[in-house]
């Protein structure tokens, strides 16, 4: 079983949208929409009404002996919770 489920973004913006009862989560790079709300609601044990993703790719990166690497891509995604339903972060 792929973990699905990366973390619990907490960020000035994911502070914001607290107040509009939705998460930033991020989560692994092939999950799907389905896969992000089912493993929200069977981890935290909450109602997810909407999910919301968006995709970046990895910035490139100069490593110690100035050679171009990049950072890898990731995925995040914007759960919006039923009312009165809060994720507790870590």
């Amino acid at each position: 079983m792929k973990q699905t489920i990366i973390r619990v973004m907490i960020t000035e913006k994911g502070a914001h949208l607290g107040a509009l009862n939705q998460y930033m989560v991020e989560v692994a790079p092939s999950a799907t929409k389905p896969e992000i709300k089912t493993a929200v609601e069977a981890q935290f044990g909450v109602h997810v009404l909407a999910v919301r993703t968006q995709n970046y790719k990895g910035k490139p990166r100069f490593t110690r002996s100035r050679r171009l690497s990049k950072a890898p891509d990731w995925k995040r995604a914007i759960v919006t919770l039923k009312a009165g339903e809060r994720i507790e972060a870590v």
